[in-house]
């Protein structure tokens, strides 16, 4: 099993350190029914890092719209007062959904997989589900009786936080997101590339440190043979493959690469990704651009924000370090701490020290992170050729790590079904009575 990567593994799991202490700088919390990621942490012996408890606020540029307090009766006391029983629906909707999706890991299980992410979607949910892909998350909540402000308030917030868009993402994407901010989130001690790290190891992957730069076709004994093209630091090289994954997204402006020798010719998706800025900053927060003149009284961790053209980042946190001890607590406000800050544009100094008193440092990581999702309608490819598959198009249902291990497992299924000609294994109909029957 070869490996390419050009950068460090890991990807979007990066960390910054500061102080000699390591933080996530972005792929920080994994959702507690993530169960692919689940077993990867078992399997490798690593352990889920110690939960530092921290409030949550909603703020809309002049004011909090929505306050978390320590007490989990008065937080729903809270949402009920601004905004009815939303919230009970919101929950309602997005527990379905999850119900649904959690299906995947059955139907994996038994060793079913799907040629598309169309049938995929379908296997869980019927068209219902492919449907959730073309229309809006504010137009499906506002459908079930989630209240205009609920959305414009709350779901923004937590839309801009996550994928750093409006509540014009589709619906999919939105459910996944929002499940994510509903439930218990986890992340592992030590940082969560660990995970990418030690299945690799585990795996014996060679993994080599290069630009892929195209693949072309040949043919051996009837069979489609694959040439990786590729560009390292010591200089261009080439192998061949019976079978080969591309997990980067077909998209110009991330695979950059090209397909010779196809008949058809493979096409790039036509698409568009958001760009994303993290800023790590280590300093004093400005607590009175929030209403709170003395830093001491400000009580809350972690700030998300509604859609305000005014407002120039889209979410900050007070984060902890991917090693925490037991002795560890939570700096003060007042003290100078750790903050990441998601925008769509780099901070400049004026904006910095509006959100900062003063600061140490400020570390800041450039992405092209999630698809765009207003930008595109269909769904990318899985299945490009005989034996050559599609990984990255995934992130056109939902962005996270979870998915992407729903997708890794689904791309291994069905290269190993297509290998050994088990057909019966690839998208079938009513899979949930076939899996009940074989239990």
């Amino acid at each position: 099993l070869d490996v390419y990567e050009a950068a460090g593994v890991g990807g979007r799991l990066a960390t910054v350190t500061v102080n000699k202490q390591q933080y996530e700088s972005r792929g920080a919390s994994i959702h507690a029914l993530s169960l692919h990621m689940q077993d990867f942490v078992k399997i490798l012996g690593l352990k889920h890092r110690r939960e530092v408890a921290g409030k949550s606020a909603i703020f809309s540029g002049e004011h909090f719209v929505l306050e978390e307090t320590d007490w989990y009766l008065l937080n729903l006391f809270r949402l009920w007062w601004h905004y009815g029983i939303s919230f009970l629906r919101l929950q309602m909707w997005v527990e379905e959904v999850m119900e649904k999706f959690m299906r995947i890991y059955k139907y994996q299980a038994h060793g079913y997989a799907f040629s598309s992410l169309e049938e995929l979607l379908r296997s869980l949910g019927g068209e219902a589900f492919v449907n959730m892909t073309q229309r809006s998350v504010a137009e499906s909540l506002l459908e079930v009786g989630v209240t205009q402000r609920f959305v414009d308030d709350v779901i923004a917030a937590v839309l801009r936080s996550s994928y750093g868009q409006s509540v014009l993402v589709p619906a999919f994407a939105g459910a996944m997101s929002l499940a994510g901010a509903q439930g218990s989130t986890w992340a592992v001690e030590g940082g969560n590339k660990l995970v990418c790290s030690g299945l690799l190891k585990l795996t014996k992957a060679n993994v080599i440190s290069a630009r892929v730069t195209g693949i072309s076709l040949h043919s051996s004994e009837g069979r489609a043979l694959y040439q990786v093209h590729y560009e390292s630091a010591e200089g261009q090289g080439s192998a061949f493959y019976d079978l080969v994954v591309v997990t980067t997204p077909l998209h110009p402006s991330r695979s950059n690469f090209t397909f010779e020798n196809f008949d058809p010719p493979i096409a790039d998706f036509p698409a568009a990704f958001q760009p994303s800025v993290t800023s790590v900053v280590h300093g004093y927060l400005n607590s009175s651009y929030f209403g709170f003149p003395d830093p001491k009284l400000f009580p809350f961790t972690s700030i998300l924000t509604t859609d305000t053209p005014e407002l120039f980042f889209h979410a900050m946190d007070n984060i902890c370090p991917v090693n925490i001890s037991a002795a560890f607590r939570r700096k003060q406000p007042q003290e100078a701490a750790v903050w990441r800050v998601l925008s769509r544009r780099p901070l400049d100094k004026p904006q910095l020290k509006t959100l900062f008193r003063s600061y140490y440092s400020v570390q800041v990581t450039e992405w092209q992170t999630y698809p765009r999702y207003d930008a595109a309608r269909a769904l990318p490819p899985i299945v490009l050729h005989e034996n050559l598959f599609s990984l990255g198009g995934v992130e056109w249902l939902a962005s996270s790590m979870e998915m992407v291990a729903v997708a890794a497992k689904n791309v291994a299924l069905l290269a190993y079904n297509r290998w050994h000609q088990d057909l019966e294994k690839i998208d079938q109909k009513d899979l949930m009575h076939k899996v009940k029957t074989e239990l």
